[in-house]
């Protein structure tokens, strides 16, 4: 199936000028906001970028059809679970720096920019090398393993797709990540994030004010231009970002390995609701309590999806369906402790 860069330019139209107008009206807003976002603006908010969301990807379904629709469904279910993960990490960090709430609005929204330009650079770059590491056609136990990297799985004449070795290892690493996930502590808030290696890294580049200068990223101390602690904060922000999108680049991949159009458009609907987002978690850290196994299972079932790929093919929407029933799941199953906790409080 044709990636839709090449077969409906007029989606990509619209996706650059939807983007462009609610990013330049939230960069207006945000200039002239003087104080933090409630909790009832971020639920508007919220719910206004998931709407814009499901808006385009049913016009994705008229222009291109039912399996691109699947596509970009799955492909931004999967990144927005992936991120309220991500958001933890920021509350935490926040946290730890003391970051004013006004001021954490600049950070997120500068680190939403980072995320859109390294998001393409990991997708567009990952399309090209998937390309290119398809293996040679071969027989195996009877069968043939052989046939154009972009056709579908014929299972009448034993015809299946290529072994593609970067989503072979894309696949173990999420098996292992799945894993990983549920075994890992809960000890994050106990992170030293000021004396960690990547910031001990900063400070080797960069002469780092021990104080905060209202909402300026670098300021003069005895008449030299130093980064202000604010600065660092937000590098670690998009340092973050970077580490948690080697867990969804990868599991985007499984669903549109063809088409990075679809990956990087489902990509930033999600980025682009994360700050409104991180305002209504922030006060509801508990809403999310179960997530984690949610994400294991998700993560889990999409390695072996990609390592069963030359031989099983599992259709785009069996995977949405999956990955939106484990996530409702897992967050009401966060309800019920949650209200089991406050009976037992």
């Amino acid at each position: 199936m044709d990636s839709i860069l090449s077969s409906n330019p007029l989606i990509v139209i619209v996706f650059t000028f939807v983007v462009l107008v609610m990013f330049l009206y939230d960069l207006v807003l945000l200039s002239k906001r003087t104080s933090s976002v409630s909790n009832k603006e971020a639920a508007i908010w919220t719910s206004i970028w998931i709407g814009l969301s499901m808006l385009f990807s049913g016009f994705i379904w008229w222009q291109s059809g039912f399996e691109k629709f699947t596509q970009f469904q799955s492909a931004y279910w999967i990144e927005q679970a992936l991120s309220v993960d991500n958001l933890f990490v920021f509350i935490l960090i926040f946290s730890y720096f003391k970051i004013d709430r006004v001021l954490q609005q600049k950070v997120l929204l500068l680190g939403i920019i980072g995320a859109f330009i390294f998001r393409a650079i990991f997708i567009f770059v990952g399309f090209k090398l998937i390309k290119l590491s398809y293996l040679p056609a071969f027989d195996f136990a009877g069968l043939h393993f052989s046939g154009d990297v972009d056709s579908s799985v014929d299972f009448q004449t034993n015809t299946f797709l290529r072994i593609n070795v970067i989503i072979t290892i894309f696949g173990i690493f999420l098996i292992f990540a799945g894993i990983k996930s549920v075994l890992k502590s809960e000890g994050n808030e106990k992170k030293d994030y000021e004396n960690n290696l990547f910031s001990r890294i900063l400070t080797k580049f960069f002469r780092i004010s021990p104080k905060y200068d209202g909402a300026k990223f670098f300021t003069r101390i005895d008449k030299k231009l130093v980064a202000t602690k604010l600065f660092l904060v937000l590098l670690i922000v998009e340092f973050t970002d970077l580490l948690f999108a080697v867990d969804s680049i990868p599991a985007i991949f499984s669903i549109a390995p063809n088409d990075p159009f679809i990956l990087y458009s489902s990509n930033v609907f999600a980025i682009l609701g994360l700050r409104s987002m991180f305002f209504l978690l922030s006060n509801s850290l508990d809403i999310f309590s179960k997530l984690k196994y949610g994400l294991a299972i998700i993560l889990t079932f999409i390695g072996f999806k990609m390592l069963l790929a030359p031989i099983l093919h599992i259709s785009s929407s069996f995977s949405l369906s999956l990955i939106f029933g484990v996530l409702l799941a897992s967050i009401v199953a966060s309800f019920l402790t949650r209200n089991k906790d406050k009976v037992l409080d």
